[in-house]
């Protein structure tokens, strides 16, 4: 498994990834790059990451964290995660992991899922569910996500880092790494240009 320091390298990393393995693919919003499923951790995440500070879309920021904070859907996404975070079907599900948490610390059972049965096919959302568990005192947590646009990835890593630091802190323990696991990692064509523009300004260390 691939383990990166920043959430910057980390979102280096699963472009290159695309590109250098990636096979034309089709996606509802147009033609992609689509590359076998990766998993990797990640240490450290911040919006100082120096990487996403000089190579990143400042613009996104606040529709990103909203979509992670926010309970209504806000434009132009089909869904929030906030919603499904913390009033899925009228379950707070950061609450509920929380308790369980507390109540058996070496549990495997926190699992969160955001998906809904027979919800609307063009509406899925991209991250299915999110995992915690406390190891070393420490509250590590799993993302894994169905599909992800590697261009745009960094934009969901910061925000699901806060989610992280609310249960860590909710239990009173630190956070630990955070883990991803992407099925379908994808750059659209339309970024093409704009992906290998970061990557020749780039260059990162290898994964450990």
């Amino acid at each position: 498994m691939e383990r990166w320091l920043t959430c910057g390298e980390a979102w280096i990393g699963l472009m290159r990834h695309v590109w250098t393995t990636g096979e034309a693919g089709l996606d509802d919003r147009g033609p992609v790059i689509e590359a076998p499923p990766r998993l990797f951790e990640i240490a450290a995440l911040g919006w100082d990451d120096p990487i996403i500070r000089a190579h990143g879309d400042a613009e996104a920021v606040a529709r990103y964290t909203a979509k992670f904070t926010r309970t209504d859907v806000t434009p132009p996404f089909k869904y929030s995660y906030g919603a499904r975070l913390r009033d899925l079907r009228g379950v707070d599900q950061l609450g509920w992991v929380t308790e369980l948490l507390l109540t058996r610390p070496w549990t495997k059972s926190g699992w969160i899922s955001l998906t809904v049965p027979g919800e609307r096919q063009d509406a899925v959302p991209c991250l299915a569910a999110l995992a915690f568990r406390i190891r070393d005192r420490r509250v590590s947590m799993t993302a894994t996500f169905r599909s992800q646009n590697a261009f745009t990835s960094y934009l969901n890593y910061l925000p699901l880092r806060a989610v992280q630091l609310e249960v860590a802190g909710a239990v009173g323990l630190p956070a630990g790494t955070m883990r991803v696991f992407v099925d379908v990692p994808h750059v659209y064509i339309a970024d093409t240009g704009a992906v290998t523009s970061v990557l020749a300004r780039t260059a990162t260390r290898a994964a450990a």
